[in-house]
């Protein structure tokens, strides 16, 4: 089976990650894509995330009624901080009959080379890039196996619902009905 993992802290996820990940398995080979919460992106200040059990619980939440859309909690299991590199090795072995592409936007691919083990990743792995805005796409030519992606944008953030919620204002039609109501119940990034 082909494979799209979309990595990220979805710190919460939005609509704007359910459009991307639903985009990409309507545009691309991949036939499901599993969204792959990190616990502790090595580039976040852990301090800045909402516990990383209730951001998994969102996003299960965001995509439990989707069969082509699922949730992988293999970092949950890995050395902290997440490394990509470390987890396409675990999933490769756990899988061997899958195939792995990365989901990215085009500002984490920009500094795809400050990764770990980067150069493992970009030889070993498809990536499909999708437009982020203010960051234009210029693919390195020692990446073999880059899709461009035109997917659909939208200009919304974490950051900007963080900042909504904690003004007190509604995060409706930014985030799937269910994530707002458990974000609501439990007060989360107020």
């Amino acid at each position: 089976m082909q494979v799209g993992l979309y990595f990220g802290s979805f710190n919460p996820v939005h609509v704007g990650h359910l459009i991307i990940a639903n985009y990409v398995r309507q545009h691309s080979p991949v036939q499901q894509v599993w969204l792959v919460p990190s616990p502790q992106n090595p580039f976040k200040p852990q301090a800045s995330l909402l516990n990383e059990y209730h951001r998994l619980q969102l996003l299960r939440l965001a995509v439990e009624d989707d069969t082509e859309l699922r949730v992988n909690d293999i970092e949950y299991h890995l050395p902290k901080p997440s490394y990509t590199a470390t987890t396409l090795a675990y999933l490769q072995e756990k899988y061997p009959n899958h195939q792995f592409s990365l989901i990215l936007g085009s500002d984490s691919y920009s500094n795809i080379d400050r990764w770990h083990n980067a150069s493992f990743i970009t030889s070993q792995y498809p990536l499909l890039v999708y437009q982020r805005p203010g960051h234009p796409v210029q693919v390195n030519p020692a990446h073999q196996q880059v899709q461009l992606l035109q997917a659909p944008l939208l200009d919304i953030s974490s950051t900007f619902i963080r900042a909504e919620i904690k003004a007190g204002r509604s995060i409706r039609y930014l985030v799937p009905d269910k994530v707002a109501h458990e974000i609501a119940i439990h007060q989360y990034y107020q």
